[in-house]
């Protein structure tokens, strides 16, 4: 892929700049159009030499979308939100830079979509991306859709957030204890979409990209507690608490995310996965607790878990 030229829509993202390291590895040429790029500059290092540049584009204004793809082969679209904007950016800003991939005539898209994705969903996130995958359908039939489920890596707002809420609270409260996860680690995500962006067999098929381990929210609260060697008083509250709570302005948790966690959020039985672009995925166990020692009373200083049981063995 030396040479070529990708455009990458919210590649200054956290899962952007996965994507970003995995397409400069190939040797391609990557051009990260965001609305302010200069907060996609620590993505410098990363290229040689003209290999990065870098753009002011919205997905949401078509006039700025068109100049980021002009001249590009390939185009990916991370850019998603989650609250009153999403109408804007999840249906119509991926109409928006399909149609562009169209008329600029680029090789393939990817768009990056994610499990739960239903246009009829109950959940306006789950419509909105439900619905922006049919608008990239209809513009780019060819296009390759990728939809992850839960995403962790260093700097995620999911792991981190519930070890931070651990670290400060003596109890922490468990809202849809039950719902099941299939965490996917970023890196594996980002190699993922590389290799389906230049993969022609993978063109007009959808994946869904999950990690190795099911896991249920308690017991993701419970493993993170017991990875920062916190002992919180981990109370799993009813769905009837947690319906109020979601209705309360400003709350921790809105309706449309309250409805979205009704529903587990793992791969169906024979999606297409990591395997079928020859991933092997990565267990949250074996790369969250290098960054996730941050969260423990001592930091580095703090033995592990495992540690304990096995001075205690002896």
């Amino acid at each position: 892929m030396k040479d070529k030229l990708v455009t990458v829509f919210g590649g200054g993202g956290f899962v952007g700049r996965y994507v970003v390291q995995s397409l400069l590895a190939t040797g391609a040429r990557v051009r990260v159009a965001e609305r302010d790029p200069r907060k996609a500059w620590f993505l410098k290092p990363l290229g040689g030499l003209g290999q990065m540049q870098f753009v002011a584009a919205d997905t949401t204004r078509p006039d700025t979308v068109a100049p980021a793809v002009a001249h590009a082969d390939y185009v990916v679209n991370l850019v998603s939100v989650f609250g009153k904007a999403m109408a804007a950016t999840n249906v119509r800003g991926a109409a928006n830079v399909a149609e562009a991939a169209a008329r600029a005539g680029v090789e393939g898209l990817v768009h990056v979509s994610a499990i739960g994705a239903d246009a009829n969903g109950d959940a306006i996130y789950a419509a909105s991306k439900g619905q922006g995958e049919e608008k990239v359908r209809d513009a780019f039939p060819a296009a390759t859709i990728v939809r992850p489920s839960v995403v962790f890596g260093r700097e995620d707002q999911f792991v981190n957030r519930f070890a931070a809420m651990i670290e400060k609270s003596p109890i922490v409260p468990v809202l849809r204890a039950p719902v099941k996860f299939q965490p996917v680690f970023a890196g594996d995500v980002g190699e993922a979409i590389a290799r389906a962006l230049f993969d022609e067999d993978a063109r007009g098929k959808t994946y869904e990209l999950g990690g190795p381990d099911v896991i249920s929210m308690g017991q993701l609260i419970r493993w993170i507690a017991e990875t920062t060697n916190r002992k919180p008083s981990i109370v799993e509250l009813p769905d009837a608490a947690g319906a109020l709570i979601a209705r309360i302005p400003g709350g921790p948790i809105d309706v449309d995310q309250w409805k979205m966690l009704q529903h587990d959020n793992i791969v169906a039985p024979g999606a297409l996965g990591l395997a079928d672009l020859g991933i092997e995925p990565t267990p949250l166990a074996s790369v969250a607790p290098e960054w996730l020692v941050r969260f423990r009373k001592a930091g580095r200083f703090a033995r592990r878990p495992e540690e304990l049981i096995a001075e205690n063995a002896r």
